[in-house]
């Protein structure tokens, strides 16, 4: 029984949009890195390489400490693969911005959206007396206990109220 309830839990959490989302996201991720490598490796790493007169590597950017070699040029080439990457997703998460907010204006042209009179709440009731709101079927208002169009007392009658305050019996 417990098996068949985490089991209905687990299909509930993978069928969501979010799970789905992120796992599109990650594996389009991992093409679009591929792509950016190769971009920041077979493009702007031999154009530096060309400016700079040295080979595959920038020249003076390695240091040799006792055979440990810190490479500075890999580090700039993942600088520069980091700043690709970020330039790419800024332009396409501000393409999909723009183009939501072309499909929310274009939505109330095509009869798609609701208009603002239709959306808009009711106001709502309030006492004549204390100006507090009150629920629209009182009768009598829950803050300063004053009778409201429509109280009747059983016990004395019908009661008609009129807007001072004043009750009198029909």
């Amino acid at each position: 029984m417990a098996f068949r309830n985490i089991a209905k839990e687990f299909q509930e959490f993978i069928n969501r949009g979010n799970v789905m989302d992120l796992a599109v996201g990650v594996i389009i991720g991992g093409g679009f890195t591929a792509v950016v490598n190769s971009l920041v490796g077979d493009v702007i790493q031999p154009l530096i390489s060309f400016v700079t007169g040295g080979g595959t590597e920038v020249p003076g950017l390695a240091l040799d400490l006792n055979g440990n070699v810190v490479n500075f040029s890999a580090f700039i080439s993942a600088i520069i693969n980091f700043l690709i990457t970020a330039a790419a997703v800024f332009a396409i998460v501000k393409a999909l911005n723009k183009l939501n907010e072309i499909k929310e204006a274009a939505a109330p042209k095509a009869g798609l959206a609701k208009g603002a009179t239709e959306e808009a709440a009711p106001e709502p009731r309030v006492c004549p007396f204390c100006r507090q709101q009150i629920d629209e079927a009182a009768t009598r208002c829950p803050h300063c206990t004053s009778k409201l169009a429509g109280y009747r007392n059983d016990a004395e009658g019908p009661l008609d109220v009129d807007t001072s305050g004043t009750c009198a019996r029909s």
